[in-house]
């Protein structure tokens, strides 16, 4: 049994890795602004109008590489034993242990793979660009890497978490279509004053899903496989929420941004993205519930299937 780390100290982990799922529905000013220049990193000023920058790959010096090196050592480690089998595979498909990747040589295998690729981002995007590049096979990743002093904790998401968190899945043909599909989705989510509902779908699988594999629970988020603490904690304590796949009952469900994740949702295979996501009408659901407060994340409500441990992943087999 794991001791539970619900306390300021050892979540201050989760709050760097999960930024990234509440940006796109927050109302963000244009590259120059007050928002964006005085208070996000990144040159936004050179972003071009899809906000996306060069690489500039050159231009990473040794000890940024070198910071990757020792994050993505301590998160492979743990990735062997809680993540996902897509997850793995992905990783060890993109090779990247060896500094910050190139997104080009990266964009490479994933179009060969799945028809995606990556592009440079200065930092937040706005949410109608985001969808859009999502929509297009298109994913943003921030360009620059945290500093030394942020190993475990810095604001925005930087190139570590948007690329080892997020890249990996983009390799599974069946999670890279529900992307493409959740892009899509967009453009009727804001439409119908609703992206906040199609953000918490977001949440709760990219950033923050469990899969079910080989009788134990595994991470395929993103903000749980670029977290030391989220990693172990989401999968191995006994007194968290985990709760069976039910589209409605996520978009309806508020969600932690300052500790823990108090509940999370476990799919069956990731084919479920597509038969429980994809192929649903959300439009019903939108008008239905949009005006209604959520449901507090950490309380079970009528009609909930509750997920147990069966296996710890240290028992959990692999393929």
């Amino acid at each position: 049994m794991v001791e539970s780390t619900k306390n300021h100290d050892a979540a201050r982990d989760l709050c760097t890795e999960t930024v990234r799922a509440l940006w796109y529905y927050i109302n963000m000013k244009k590259p120059g602004s007050a928002n964006s220049s005085n208070e996000l990193r990144g040159d936004y000023d050179g972003a071009r109008a899809d906000y996306t920058v060069p690489q500039d790959h050159a231009a990473y010096s040794a000890a940024e590489h070198e910071r990757w090196r020792r994050l993505y050592e301590r998160q492979v480690a743990l990735a062997e034993k809680h993540a996902a089998k897509a997850f793995r595979e992905g990783l060890a498909r993109l090779d990247c242990a060896d500094g910050i990747p190139d997104f080009e040589h990266a964009s490479a295998i994933l179009d060969e793979a799945t028809g995606w690729r990556i592009v440079a981002v200065p930092g937040f995007i706005p949410d109608e660009v985001f969808f859009d590049h999502l929509a297009n096979r298109r994913f943003p990743v921030t360009r620059w890497i945290r500093e030394e002093h942020e190993l475990d904790y810095l604001v925005e998401p930087d190139v570590f978490h948007d690329f080892f968190g997020h890249v990996p899945m983009l390799l599974d043909p069946t999670f890279a279509d529900f992307m493409a599909a959740y892009g899509a989705a967009g453009e009727r989510a804001r439409a119908m004053d609703a992206v906040p509902m199609l953000a918490r779908i977001y949440w709760y699988t990219v950033e923050f899903g469990l899969i079910e594999e080989h009788g134990g629970l595994k991470a395929y988020g993103a903000g749980i496989v670029s977290s030391a603490g989220e990693t172990v904690f989401s999968t191995t304590d006994p007194d968290v929420l985990r709760l069976r796949f039910d589209p409605e009952r996520i978009m309806r469900t508020a969600y932690a941004i300052d500790d823990f994740q108090s509940t999370y949702f476990v799919i069956d295979d990731l084919q479920q993205l597509i038969t429980g996501l994809v192929d649903l009408d959300f439009g019903p659901i939108y008008t239905r519930y949009r005006d209604t407060e959520p449901f507090p994340a950490d309380r079970l409500q009528d009609g909930d299937e509750p997920v147990t441990i069966r296996k710890l992943p240290e028992d959990a087999t692999h393929d």
